[in-house]
């Protein structure tokens, strides 16, 4: 009765949130809810909750605090002075400009955000590449596999979901895929390198000296030029702090932000304008993510989850059973195609880490191999999310050419990446 109910929660999740019926906020919360008190478990429910939500507490504020940190460094144009001296270093060469593209792509983002990736990105280095000649798609796929391989760091959304539906820490998943991950963005450069060179045959040589960006060339009010050696301390010392385990990611967020508001912004009605500026994208992801503590908790208090897994054991066969961590990497980056990071991450994943603890699998393994791919290098080519659209409208490029020629560069990356992982015992098989 449990694995049933449990299984039509997880159905009627991914419907509405697919179909769009509801925001997922709504379907997460109302729909366990519901399923609680089908389960008989209506006076449990406060409790459910309230461990779910203590348990997805931690990811929730190191997610609004890195969105905040990252939008006060790229309102102050910290990243400026960057994008004029990769272009300076591309010169009229292809292959460096394709490198320059995913290295500025990259660093941009950085704040997790696909949408100000793609809006600081692409209308930097279009007029370079329609003044050379050089292909827009490649600009969009050279910027969706940067993204795309960029979105599985700790604060990426894919790994926050991940990390709260499994009830462990962002570093739990992410610190042991540090070295695949890297491989990662050494194999977006060679693509990028590859790319370029194909593009040299449609050089048309002149001096992009004389190109510039009007919009990207203004000094704006909110930049601090002064500060920029500063602020990229500040964001090399989060970065290491976070990646070497010296402080728990919600905490050194806090105080990075903290820090550079404060020092870039020392007045308190300026302050007030750059929090406003970002506290809508902010509160919407957090506000999911704490409505996923409210789903996660009541499916696993309630001993739907368990139940469901034991039900696929029985089903399975044992050598499929044993090799799921795998099978969701390989499966990973079209997976999304097909699901949204919601429906995903709070739907399937939980029930696929149940499933593999019940064949003595390590759930977290679950969740590495699932970042390696779903709406990470995924989400930039996906139809389901706003961002796609956006990078394809910025750059000018049909939907379908886009999907065709990056979405097997995309899964080419997340397979070295898991190559690698299960070369290095990351991934068990």
């Amino acid at each position: 009765m449990l694995a049933l109910l449990g299984l039509l929660t997880i159905l009627l999740l991914l419907y509405l949130v697919i179909s769009k019926k509801a925001s997922p906020v709504i379907a997460l919360v109302l729909v366990p809810v519901m399923s609680g008190v089908l389960a008989g478990k209506l006076e449990e429910l406060p409790a459910m909750i309230s461990q779910g939500l203590t348990s997805i507490a931690p990811t929730g504020v190191m997610f609004v605090f890195a969105i905040l940190f990252f939008g006060v460094l790229l309102d102050a144009g910290t990243f400026q002075p960057i994008i004029s001296k990769l272009l300076k270093f591309a010169g009229n060469d292809p292959v460096k400009i394709s490198l320059a593209t995913a290295l500025l792509a990259m660093m941009i983002h950085l704040d997790g955000s696909g949408a100000v990736t793609f809006l600081v990105v692409v209308p930097a280095l279009l007029p370079v590449y329609d003044r050379l000649g050089m292909s827009r798609l490649t600009l969009a796929s050279v910027v969706a596999l940067s993204a795309g391989t960029m979105n599985i760091l700790p604060w990426g959304g894919p790994t926050i979901r991940a990390a709260s539906a499994l009830s462990v820490s962002v570093t739990e998943l992410f610190n042991p895929i540090f070295i695949p991950f890297l491989v990662g963005l050494f194999t977006v450069f060679g693509i990028a390198y590859y790319l370029g060179k194909k593009e040299r045959s449609t050089l048309n040589p002149v001096n992009l000296g004389e190109i510039e960006n009007q919009d990207r060339g203004k000094q704006l009010e909110t930049h601090r030029p002064r500060l920029f050696w500063i602020n990229i301390l500040l964001i090399l010392l989060a970065v290491s702090s976070i990646v070497l385990g010296w402080a728990p990611p919600f905490v050194v967020f806090m105080v990075a932000f903290a820090l550079a508001l404060m020092i870039n912004y020392p007045k308190v009605e300026d302050q007030k304008k750059r929090i406003d500026a970002h506290a809508k994208e902010a509160m919407l992801m957090a506000s999911i993510l704490f409505a996923a503590g409210c789903f996660t908790g009541i499916l696993k208090g309630s001993g739907m989850m368990e139940a469901m897994a034991g039900s696929i054991e029985n089903l399975l066969p044992e050598q499929i059973g044993t090799q799921l961590p795998l099978m969701t990497g390989i499966l990973a980056m079209p997976a999304s195609l097909v699901f949204d990071p919601d429906s995903f991450y709070f739907g399937i994943l939980p029930l696929l880490a149940s499933t593999a603890e019940t064949f003595q699998v390590s759930s977290i393994e679950v969740g590495k191999a699932a970042i390696m791919g779903q709406m990470t290098t995924g989400f930039p080519v996906s139809p389901l999310t706003g961002s796609t659209f956006l990078l394809i409208g910025l750059a000018g490029v049909d939907l379908g050419e886009h999907q065709k020629k990056t979405i097997p560069l995309a899964f080419l990356v997340t397979l070295v990446i898991l190559l690698v992982s299960v070369l290095m015992g990351i991934i068990s098989i």
